[in-house]
């Protein structure tokens, strides 16, 4: 027997000046994307990629390079090719974000001790001051998209997304 489904709470969040996007519109009926999770994750994703963007607007930092910008201030001397993979994007993507950090001063290329052949990634001493702001902003925009949970369901909501992410992996 399975479990009866049933609609999400019809929730109105009117437009504001940081989340212009609204995720659940009166009288819209959703059909079948009601109950899809790939959908619902993605209008949450949207709330929330919107709260970030108008939390981090005065540095000019999006998604990719605030995760390459933490990836790259915690592995010393990463290589492009290593923060591509750990990001998931192609190599020229990651040139392309690594150009764009490096001429905001947030990021330089420096030989690789472990490989001659090879240039490291680091942040500059600009790009470990901004990075600490940065975080406190990402933070607080995180916690904003976040207050409708408790921090138990919050916990259990990054460890389901984790499991889903995970199980994709060997899909």
């Amino acid at each position: 027997m399975s479990a009866r489904r049933t609609s999400p709470p019809e929730v109105y969040l009117p437009p504001s000046e940081d989340i212009p996007f609204n995720p659940r519109v009166p009288g819209i009926d959703y059909g079948v994307l009601d109950r899809l999770l790939g959908y619902a994750v993605r209008r949450a994703q949207i709330v929330q990629y919107e709260l970030f963007i108008a939390g981090l607007a005065r540095w000019n930092i999006t998604p990719p390079r605030f995760s390459a910008m933490v990836i790259i201030s915690r592995n010393p001397d990463l290589k492009l090719t290593e923060l591509a993979d750990v990001l998931g994007i192609a190599r020229s993507g990651a040139v392309a974000l690594i150009n764009s950090l490096e001429g905001m001063g947030y990021v330089r290329r420096v030989p690789c001790p472990t490989d001659k052949r090879a240039l490291g990634l680091q942040l500059t001493d600009q790009g470990r001051a901004d990075l600490q702001a940065i975080t406190e902003a990402v933070d607080e925009s995180d916690r904003r998209g976040a207050q409708a949970l408790t921090e138990a369901e919050q916990a259990q909501l990054l460890a389901l997304l984790a499991k889903i992410a995970g199980s994709g992996a060997s899909a």
